[in-house]
């Protein structure tokens, strides 16, 4: 068990750092200091009492991230309530069906997502309250909340007549293995399951961050990833909150042009983040750079490329705001041609290795110890193994146990069940190997391997990320139809446009072509029988991953 209590670190925080600035809304006004989030957190607290919310209810927060966001989150948990954040682009009837399925008595949501859902299919909830002014939105019969926010200011003078101090910070006394998080997950097969997380599962996360120094007191980071997912919310925001670093929120999607301008402006000392921000900066900035004639000639030259690639990296570093000490990148698997070229240019990355049901950490390790191709080293307060059914079989399904594996899905016993072997090790669903020194190499998904005709493995996902990087090719998928594997491609239609190419004659022999470049770059059993255009963009959970589960039975389109 984690030593250090989850709450407690929070009343030591907002106590020490007070007069430090601690959330902003970028390019807002909107700006609190450590102590301004505290008193706020006191004025949501008596909301909480006033209801006579009790121990373990369930707070939902839906919304892009902002400051109040936020602190909806730290007075959810330091009341002693169970908070549920929810991705804001998830549909509205997954969200009503998340509220009603969770319990959850409260609902903190932003206006507009407020818009699109229905005040009768939110079953069970007592008020709905605005993330824009904590206003209330919705109320349920026989509930006195608006009554009460009116008067808001007289109740919080009555109960600090002397005005809030830090000295009136005192949280709820919880124990760590108290389940005080339910987070429901958007995976690639189409199921949403409440992830419990206790106490200890998040401490272990935090407390990580704290030991190994990734942020501390006075840093600046950019949050962009959202909140609601685990891998953003442990380190943006758990982390940041716990050692008094000052946090910027983005609210927007993320694009290269809003990153870099944000960036500039922020100076972050982390950046946090997913393979798919980091390759849409290296194709926007670095590509064009270093496919120009001059200089594919100057990088064949010994010397002038170290040279080079030295000006390059200090280009990067410069355009991600010049002060971070490294970039983390995790979420899902990084194309391994921007992940040599990161590791060529001795470019400040590391790339980690977690899952929701893990609040999210299993692996890390520092840049300047990071094993090229890896997904870092198990951490010291986690164990992991290879469990292979064949003995003989070179890869196996990566299981872990430790401080922060998840207590089981709320009100799902069976999929709890599914999900542990049975000698208690949670199932990654993640194939790979691990080396002598704890260093973990992912190579797919247990759910998306083919088995081919000759019994060898296939991974689209390997396929698929050389079949992206040829010409007029935004994204593919590689799915196996008739004993044979089938790639949808969705083109880049703007470029071919934008060169004046003719969609029907032209993209055919390019296609043709791309065809035949990456049948010579696989294994005889990875090769694929035809490239079938697909006419839209895939659909895509919030962590930008294709809902695999849609195309798998696709017929010919």
């Amino acid at each position: 068990m984690i030593k250090e209590n989850f709450i407690k670190l929070y009343e030591s925080s907002f106590r020490e750092n007070w007069d430090l600035p601690c959330y902003t809304d970028y390019g807002e006004k909107e700006s609190y200091t450590y102590g301004q989030v505290a008193e706020e957190i006191a004025r949501l607290h008596l909301l909480f009492k006033h209801c006579s919310l009790r121990r373990g209810d369930k707070i939902s927060i839906i919304g892009k991230n902002n400051a109040r966001w936020c602190i909806v989150y730290m007075a959810t948990i330091t009341y002693g309530a169970v908070v549920v954040p929810i991705l804001h682009d998830f549909n509205p009837s997954d969200v009503h069906h998340i509220i009603s399925h969770s319990d959850s008595a409260f609902l903190f949501t932003s206006d507009t997502i407020w818009d699109t859902l229905e005040e009768e299919k939110l079953l069970g909830a007592r008020g709905v309250f605005s993330l824009t002014d904590f206003r209330c939105l919705y109320q349920r019969d026989g509930e006195t909340i608006q009554k009460f926010l009116k008067h808001l200011d007289q109740e919080m003078h009555a109960a600090y007549p002397n005005g809030f101090s830090k000295e009136n910070i005192e949280y709820t006394t919880l124990s760590n293995d108290k389940v005080m998080l339910l987070n429901y997950t958007s995976g690639t097969t189409g199921f949403s399951k409440g992830v419990m997380l206790t106490g200890n599962n998040l401490a272990g996360n935090v407390t990580f961050g704290i030991r190994t120094e990734l942020l501390k007191r006075g840093d600046k980071i950019l949050s962009f990833l959202p909140l609601a997912h685990a891998y953003g919310c442990a380190f943006d925001f758990l982390t940041a909150t716990a050692v008094g670093t000052h946090v910027t929120l983005l609210g927007k999607a993320p694009s290269p042009k809003i990153l870099m301008k944000a960036f500039e402006e922020v100076k972050p000392s982390l950046i946090i983040t997913v393979p798919l921000v980091i390759e849409k900066i290296y194709k926007n900035i670095i590509q064009p750079l270093i496919s120009k004639k001059g200089m594919k000639w100057a990088l064949s030259i010994p010397l002038l490329d170290s040279q080079i690639y030295g000006q390059i990296r200090k280009r990067l570093v410069d355009a991600l705001g010049g002060r971070f000490k490294e970039v983390i990148i995790g979420g899902a698997a990084i194309d391994p041609e921007v992940e040599a070229f990161f590791h060529k240019i001795k470019f400040p990355f590391t790339i980690g290795y977690g899952m929701t049901e893990c609040a999210p950490l299993i692996s890390y390790a520092p840049w300047n110890e990071f094993i090229l191709g890896s997904s870092g080293k198990i951490l010291d307060t986690m164990e992991a193994r290879v469990y292979k059914k064949d003995p003989e079989a070179e890869i196996g399904e990566i299981q872990v146990r430790g401080e922060n594996v998840m207590a089981g899905y709320y009100k799902n016993q069976e999929a709890t069940k599914e999900a542990f072997s049975e000698d208690a090790w949670l199932r990654t669903g993640d194939l790979g190997t691990i080396d002598e020194e704890g260093n973990i190499f992912i190579r797919g998904r247990l759910k998306t391997m083919i088995l081919s005709s000759s019994g060898q493995n296939i991974f689209p996902e390997v396929i698929e990320t050389k079949l992206n990087n040829l010409p007029f090719i935004l994204e593919s998928l590689i799915i196996e139809r008739n004993k044979k594997l089938v790639a949808l491609v969705y083109a880049d239609y703007e470029t071919l446009d934008a060169l004046g190419l003719n969609r029907e004659e032209n993209l055919k022999t390019i296609m043709d072509e791309n065809l035949k470049s990456l049948n010579s770059m696989v294994a005889s059993y990875e090769k694929v029988s035809q490239i079938q255009l697909y006419p839209t963009e895939f659909e895509k959970t919030p962590k930008r991953s294709i809902k695999r589960y849609l195309y798998n039975s696709i017929a010919e389109v």
